[in-house]
């Protein structure tokens, strides 16, 4: 009962945060750390010929690639946009905070997921409003099994990121494991509205298509 509810709370918060905004003007995976809407430690840099970000505002800038990730003909093109938005996902402004976040990255990748978490709940402290931080910390919980407080978590990276295509995918192959696939499905739809290209999600909404909406579908 309690996981279906907090399902549902998860699912709810996905509908009401993919509403407010316009992919015009624009998780977890369980093998760590190359999974969608995130970054490896060692490439966080910009790409090289990106203008002066003095001479743009970095909301601006993130806006702009939305609509360059939405826009984009070919999975290459995307790719390649995705990358630059998750480099500017893996920002948090605080040094000591992003020290952390590397830390906990290397430790998910040695599969040391309890101290990930650790690492994880001191970066949520200093930085709540990171919708990164809540969202590697989704990716860790799934790995331990936690699939309640990852949805929790992923919520929380909604509520920071509505745009976070990862996190919808997350909470999709969560509700998928729970067997509710129609809202499996409808999380992975919110985030091909946002990232057309994103093929793991095509071939996931593919997968559900004849289960959800019927053979002639």
């Amino acid at each position: 009962m309690i996981r279906s509810r907090i399902a549902s709370a998860a699912f709810a918060l996905l509908l009401a945060s993919a509403g407010p905004f316009a992919v015009d003007a624009a998780f977890a995976q369980p093998v760590p750390p190359s999974r969608p809407g995130t970054v490896l430690p060692e490439d966080k840099a910009d790409n090289p010929v990106t203008p002066d970000k003095s001479q743009r505002a970095p909301a601006a800038t993130l806006e702009r690639l939305f609509q360059r990730l939405h826009d984009a003909a070919t999975q290459e093109e995307a790719e390649g946009v995705a990358r630059l938005i998750q480099r500017r996902w893996a920002r948090s402004g605080s040094d000591t905070a992003d020290l952390l976040m590397t830390r906990a990255q290397q430790a998910l990748k040695e599969n040391q997921n309890e101290l990930a978490i650790e690492l994880l709940d001191r970066v949520v402290s200093l930085q709540p409003d990171w919708a990164e931080a809540w969202n590697q910390r989704a990716n860790a919980l799934y790995l331990m099994g936690d699939s309640i407080r990852s949805m929790l978590d992923i919520g929380e990276a909604l509520k920071r990121e509505p745009r976070h295509y990862g996190a919808m995918m997350g909470l999709g192959m969560i509700l998928r494991q729970q067997g509710d696939d129609k809202a499996a499905m409808t999380a992975f739809r919110r985030a091909l509205e946002i990232y057309p290209q994103f093929d793991a999600v095509k071939k996931a909404v593919d997968s559900l298509k004849v289960e959800v909406d019927g053979r002639d579908a």
